[in-house]
């Protein structure tokens, strides 16, 4: 036996396993390795190592062979042999990242060859070994690959999770943008790095940092969230470091005797840091340090409190150019912004609008028990309004049409008044300037004598009526002609005391 090999095996039973007996939930899923390699001594002896790191393995000496084990088996993990009879392991690595994308590849290469391990990082492989290798090398090659093939596991979960509105946070859309933010939310949540999220007013910051947070590794540990901007400068050190007796702020109406400061309260957790850019200078000072020491000292203490707390901040503020102007301290800027994720405005995803809405009446559905839907004409309004303060707008919109509504059907005079004036302009600006022949439309106008003053009412009643009347009874085609939604037509219809037979 190849010396190399022979030293892999004396050492397996030594090493710490993967999956250890009866393992619970934090340890990864059992996961299934085939080794494919021409060379007896060290197929076995890679499976012997990866029998005691707690794989199932299953074994392949040729490309043929390994198809038949793909075919009836799946698998998480290849450790594949770059050179193989029955045809290459470059054509196989190919083959496998095509058909079962998912799978983890660990190609093995002797040291003459590496130029073929470097070709296959390109196709698509997770990682290399040069032969010879040792047990070491193997083991930590193997554990590295089995953390990747379990978190890439975990991200797609939770991308799915949030792609069907099921995840924490109630983050909704599957519009091109939300689709990009799911990938890099699934990729965050599993870590504990300080996140930067950066958006407009109303797209949902302390939604998504609740979603870090509920699907990260702390999920069960506390989540604290602290709005730099509506505590006054004077009162936020107190509530992000606390004090010892005798050291309370003056301000403070009834003074305890001492305080947690919410940075140890939420020790092993999250803090949620909304409108960073509004903290004070000095305070930014004393978070820094207390991110950097991993320690938070009250104020007036003299000794501080270790803690593990991950923070995430969030600004609707370019906060690189405070920190070039001198109004954010560059340190803790690139100390926050480990990763930063964009929230995109509503503008940037009205194919979402539908999906939010209908959101927003099932809530008030479940809140309530009334169960409310859109006429055509609040829907046009919802999908053609550009949404200047984005998602709580949206759903504040909503919320007022329901208050307001006099039935179960919202109607565009429901909605606030900028949204109808944005309408009413939209409608006008898209006016051609001389009207284009049409006899039905010309026959819809009302014969007005000379003289004759009508309200604008009663000039919508006519044209209405007549409409209806040129097209013979087709209210469809009417309400389709006049610009209005035929849920419209009807309510005009039943306030004119006129039956539907008309």
């Amino acid at each position: 036996m190849n010396p190399d090999v022979a030293g892999l095996t004396r050492n397996a039973a030594g090493h710490q396993p993967l999956y250890p007996a009866g393992a619970g939930d934090s340890q990864l899923p059992q996961m299934h390795l085939l080794i494919v390699d021409d060379d007896p001594p060290v197929r076995h002896a890679c499976a012997e190592i990866a029998a005691g790191l707690g794989f199932v393995t299953l074994i392949a000496e040729s490309v043929p062979a390994a198809h038949a084990v793909l075919a009836r088996s799946p698998i998480d993990l290849v450790l594949l042999d770059l050179k193989l009879p029955g045809g290459g392991g470059l054509p196989l690595l190919e083959e496998i990242r095509s058909k079962a994308p998912d799978t983890v590849v660990v190609v093995m290469t002797a040291f003459a060859t590496v130029n073929s391990a470097v070709e296959a990082m390109r196709i698509g492989a997770g990682d290399y070994l040069t032969k010879p290798f040792s047990l070491e090398e193997l083991s930590t090659v193997l554990e590295r690959a089995a953390h990747r093939r379990a978190f890439d596991a975990e991200s797609r979960t939770l991308r799915e999770r949030l792609r069907s509105g099921k995840g924490m946070g109630n983050l909704i859309g599957s519009s091109p943008a939300m689709e990009k933010l799911y990938r890099i939310l699934s990729k965050v949540a599993n870590t504990t790095h300080p996140v930067l999220i950066l958006g407009e007013a109303g797209t949902g910051k302390e939604l998504v940092a609740r979603t870090i947070h509920g699907n990260g590794p702390t999920a069960e540990k506390p989540f604290i969230a602290v709005d730099c901007a509506s505590v006054l400068p004077s009162l936020i050190e107190a509530e992000l470091f606390g004090y010892v007796k005798g050291a309370a702020p003056a301000n403070l109406r009834s003074p305890a005797s001492s305080k947690i400061g919410l940075l140890a309260a939420a020790d092993g957790g999250t803090v949620f840091l909304d409108e960073i850019a509004e903290l004070p200078l000095d305070l930014q000072t004393r978070l820094l340090r207390a991110l950097q020491d991993r320690e938070v000292r009250p104020i007036g203490g003299i000794t501080g409190t270790p803690t593990n707390v991950r923070i995430l901040a969030a600004t609707n503020h370019d906060l690189l150019a405070m920190v070039e102007t001198g109004r954010f301290r560059k340190d803790l800027y690139f100390r926050l912004n480990i990763v930063s994720l964009h929230i995109p405005p509503l503008r940037e995803r009205m194919s979402d609008v539908p999906l939010l809405s209908a959101h927003v009446l099932d809530r008030i559905r479940r809140d309530n028990g009334l169960a409310y839907t859109f006429a055509d004409d609040a829907l046009r309004l919802l999908m053609e309004y550009n949404w200047p303060g984005n998602v709580r707008e949206l759903e504040h919109s909503i919320e007022r049409a329901c208050a307001l509504s006099s039935g179960p059907v919202l109607h565009l005079g429901d909605f606030p008044t900028q949204l109808q004036n944005h309408r009413e302009h939209m409608q006008h600006r898209h006016e051609p300037a001389t009207p284009a022949p049409s006899a039905v439309i010309i026959g819809a106008l009302p014969k007005v004598e000379p003289h004759v003053v009508l309200s604008i009412a009663e000039l919508e009643r006519q044209a209405i009526l007549n409409t209806i009347r040129e097209l013979k009874g087709d209210k469809l085609m009417a309400a389709r002609l006049l610009g209005i939604g035929k849920t419209t037509l009807y309510r005009k219809l039943k306030e004119y005391g006129l039956s539907d037979d008309l």
